[in-house]
């Protein structure tokens, strides 16, 4: 009889075990003569070698699929052991899938430009109103970036500019001050990436999430890094984020123009580098708009009324 042992060190493995250990026996009744163990992380196998050779090959194709699609159901098991497709598998242009299981893909001509913008070039700048999907599809872009080994790690930064009040005295250590500014990155990773997971990356410093001003004086080399609402960093500070672009990596800027919470909107960094760097090569720069809202139906409406009002205020001027 020989043994074989896999390693779970990539998965949860409570999505491969099932509730009481259900899927595993899922995966054995696929192969009667295998005795298989499963104990923390380690799986161990026995049996024939042409039997154990054909299993150690059924476990690894599933955990390939919940390292892709984060989610598995009995239906993908017997199907990846019986070599058909999953359910997922047939979902054209998916970037990659949520914890849930969802596929997160391109939606609209902009927001596909976005993509295939980041495919063509190093420096990517998205610029549009909120619920467009700049930061989410930015994210997923650098998540999948990770997964295919394209990049070594996320580095993802935002200006800390309070959005209209004035939050005052934080408590707690310098990462409680700073997470209130970068929650809406962990949250966005959070729906990518398993909870263990996400811990265990930011831990092992493969994710860094940063606010803008702790950049200066780094080189971004083997990364995606992204800087999220640009349209609040002066000009000083977005030049100083767009020198830190090391080899062998690629930025995006996301920002929106019409939500500029610095005191004097005219130094919004955004606005000067749409302006000049339009054009240059390996730059690209895409617009979104009210058309490629995903958020709720009301946030276009919101959006197209504050657009109104701005228009009514500069004719004023």
């Amino acid at each position: 009889m020989t043994e074989r042992t896999i390693i779970l060190d990539t998965i949860d493995p409570i999505m491969l075990y099932g509730v009481n250990n259900s899927r595993l026996a899922l995966v054995r009744s696929f192969f009667p003569k295998l005795r298989l163990t499963a104990r923390g992380n380690v799986v161990r196998m026995y049996g024939s070698a042409p039997e154990l050779s054909a299993a150690y090959a059924a476990i690894e194709s599933i955990v390939r699929h919940i390292e892709e699609y984060n989610t598995i159901s009995d239906a993908d098991i017997a199907n990846i052991i019986n070599n058909r497709a999953t359910e997922q598998e047939v979902s054209p242009g998916a970037l990659l899938y949520t914890t849930a299981g969802k596929a997160i893909k391109a939606r609209g001509i902009h927001q596909q430009q976005l993509v295939d913008s980041y495919a063509k070039n190093d420096l990517l700048i998205a610029v549009g109103p909120a619920g467009t999907g700049k930061t989410y599809l930015s994210i997923a872009l650098a998540v999948r970036s990770l997964k295919t080994k394209q990049a070594r790690r996320i580095i993802l930064s935002r200006p800390a500019v309070e959005a209209g009040e004035k939050l005052g005295f934080l408590p707690g250590d310098m990462r409680d001050k700073i997470d209130p500014y970068l929650r809406p990155l962990y949250d966005a990773l959070e729906d990518m990436l398993p909870q263990a997971k996400l811990q265990d990356l930011i831990e092992k410093d493969v994710i860094q999430i940063a606010p803008l001003a702790f950049m200066r004086g780094r080189t971004l080399n083997d990364a995606v890094v992204i800087l999220d609402e640009a349209q609040n960093t002066t000009r000083a500070q977005l030049r100083m984020f767009l020198t830190r672009l090391g080899t062998n990596s690629k930025m995006i800027i996301t920002g929106d123009l019409p939500q500029i919470d610095l005191p004097d909107a005219r130094r919004s960094g955004l606005r000067e580098a749409v302006g000049i760097l339009g054009g240059i090569e390996g730059i690209a720069i895409v617009g979104l708009g009210r058309e490629d809202i995903v958020r709720h139906p009301l946030v276009t409406r919101i959006v197209d009324a504050y657009a109104g009002i701005d228009k009514t205020n500069r004719e004023q001027e």
